[in-house]
């Protein structure tokens, strides 16, 4: 076993020592030594209660014969971050989590590794780190939160309580509508309700075959959601105790180029946050895969968007998905199509191929999960434009924008920063047929990448929803809706276009040719260039001005650079 590194032999005695101070006893040392990733932490709604699941899985382990060690990564949560500086640690908590699973991982050689993520980064974060351990290792997930819901049953998720917010500031609302939504948007634990970057992450870690079915759909605190955790604990210990599953299941025989691939096939089918482009690329880069941003169009014409989940359509949220069939159903229904857009031969950490795995789940609910003659759109919900504003790359998702925004011309406004975005548009700065640019929010040039969510919260609650674009070098919610086009690489910060854009130059937006271009001549541009200087932010933390140094743009994943 890896672990008998630190357990076997008579040089080993201190080691045991030290073991058995933390209650192991003689026959413990011959059984496989499980490490439990948990991301427990109690000002996350998707985590506070992770703590109790994490002792439902030790002892589902110590039954199963194995001695499971559990240890803590950090959170955290983006939406009481969101709107202020505490967003700008959102990202980089990423790398911290990632770390933080190598360092413990490595440093006491355990055997295998069962992960207990739940929101946004976490998710990727812990992915990044098992990647570089190269164990055996299951994800499964806190389980997502059920829709709020108002006294006439109108469904509500954390979306909605953003967007009531622009509301009230145009009137539309009053202080006692927007207090009962508040209330009633988040009504339990569990990952926010809907297709945002949480539940995004958690069903593609499904796609990827690292996690057990049902681990992006089943609801928190349900008596289901325990029965998965429990299963999950038994097999990692069934491949643990045997040297041949072990090395047949190392995590890097599961998830690489076709797993990735897979993964990216069912966030086109189901609409996902445009986050999971941003984590998938920094994913594919710990497995070491060739996988770039490109090839994420070449997915999308070949899928059809089969199911449409809030925020890109408000009454269906992560609880009805699981009713409708679930993930399984979404990709049998996918490898339907005939185009073999699937890899259906590659290993699950079940065993079983991802064939195998779906072939008998069905869709139970078509109104939820379409077929794929009757689906939304015969091309996938995440679009990668290119253009002069983004020669590396820019992303869009298309699930969420009106038909009438997919071909656009507008004037621009910009801004420098979120907050400066944020009292623009609350200001009335911007009007119907603007672009708004939101600039210096880059990885480097945050740094950290603020999601977005409080101006095109503002923007939509503002009615300006189906009249107003906004294109940013920093990144959105899951939670976002509308014309929003993020992860603009080059960022500003390292030269790119968008920060010579000036208020009132032309910017023009086709979905349809996968174009993002800043309408001025090439005279101009260079005219600009020559006086142009990247505007310095002060940074407070210690942890953020070197995270600035080290990170590369959206289109590599904001991944930490490991050589200079």
């Amino acid at each position: 076993m890896r672990s008998d590194i630190i357990k076997k032999g008579y040089q080993k005695a201190p080691h045991r020592s030290l073991l058995r101070a933390t209650g192991l006893k003689d026959e413990d040392f011959s059984k496989p030594f499980i490490g439990v990733a948990n991301s427990y932490i109690d000002i996350i709604p998707g985590h506070f209660f992770l703590q109790e699941y994490g002792r439902i899985i030790k002892e589902e382990i110590r039954k199963a014969g194995a001695v499971p060690f559990e240890f803590n990564t950090i959170g955290v949560d983006d939406g009481i971050a969101m709107g202020h500086s505490g967003m700008l640690y959102s990202l980089p908590s990423r790398e911290l989590i990632a770390d933080s699973i190598e360092s413990v991982m490595n440093a006491h050689a355990l055997d295998a590794m069962i992960c207990i993520p739940n929101c946004d980064k976490i998710v990727p974060g812990m992915i990044m780190g098992a990647l570089r351990v190269n164990v055996p290792t299951i994800f499964v997930s806190g389980g997502p939160m059920l829709a709020g819901r108002l006294e006439d049953g109108t469904a509500l998720d954390l979306n909605s309580a953003f967007e009531a917010v622009g509301e009230f500031a145009s009137g539309k609302i009053d202080e006692k509508r927007l207090h009962e939504i508040e209330c009633k948007a988040c009504p339990s634990g569990g990952s926010c309700s809907g297709m945002f970057t949480a539940n995004s992450m958690n069903t593609l870690c499904e796609a990827m075959g690292i996690a057990l079915p049902g681990n992006g759909t089943i609801p928190a605190l349900t008596k289901e959601r325990e029965e998965l955790l429990r299963k999950a604990a038994r097999r990692i210990v069934q491949i643990a105790l045997d040297s041949t599953l072990s090395e047949k299941f190392k995590l890097r025989n599961i998830l690489n180029f076709k797993a990735i691939h897979n993964a990216f096939v069912v966030d086109m089918a189901m609409g996902g946050s445009t986050n999971t482009v941003l984590h998938m690329l920094a994913i594919a880069k710990e497995a070491e895969t060739d996988f770039e941003l490109s090839n994420i169009n070449d997915i999308a014409t070949k899928v059809a968007h089969i199911a449409k989940i809030a925020p890109a359509l408000s009454s269906v949220h992560m609880e009805d998905i699981n009713r409708a069939g679930g993930v399984n159903a979404v990709m049998n229904e996918v490898s339907k199509r005939g185009n073999s857009i699937l890899h259906l031969d590659a290993l699950t950490i079940t065993g079983e191929t991802l064939e195998e795995r779906i072939k008998n789940a069905e869709i139970l609910d078509s109104h939820i999960i379409r077929h794929n003659e009757e689906a939304y759109s015969q091309v996938g919900g995440l679009k990668i434009l290119y253009g002069n504003l983004a020669t590396q790359g820019a992303v869009l998702k298309v699930a969420a924008v009106a038909e009438s925004m997919k071909e656009f011309e507008g004037k621009a406004v910009c801004f420098n920063s979120q907050d400066e975005a944020i009292k623009g548009i609350a200001g009335g700065k911007v009007k119907a047929g603007n672009v708004v640019v939101i600039r210096y929010e880059g990885p480097r040039g945050g740094p950290g990448m603020q999601e977005m969510l409080s101006p095109t919260s503002l923007i939509m609650g503002m009615g300006l929803g189906e009249s107003v674009a906004l294109i940013t070098d920093g990144r959105f919610s899951g939670a976002t809706r509308g014309a929003c086009i993020g992860h603009i690489s080059p960022e500003a910060a390292e030269g790119g276009l968008i920060g010579l854009i000036q208020d009132g130059d032309t910017i023009r937006i086709s979905v349809s040719q996968g174009s993002l271009e800043l309408l001025v001549d090439s005279a101009t541009i260079e005219s600009r260039k020559a006086k142009w200087k990247p505007i310095k932010k002060e940074v407070q933390g210690k942890w953020l001005k070197r995270y600035a140094l080290l990170v590369s743009n959206a289109a590599n994943g904001a991944v930490l650079k490991t050589e200079l």
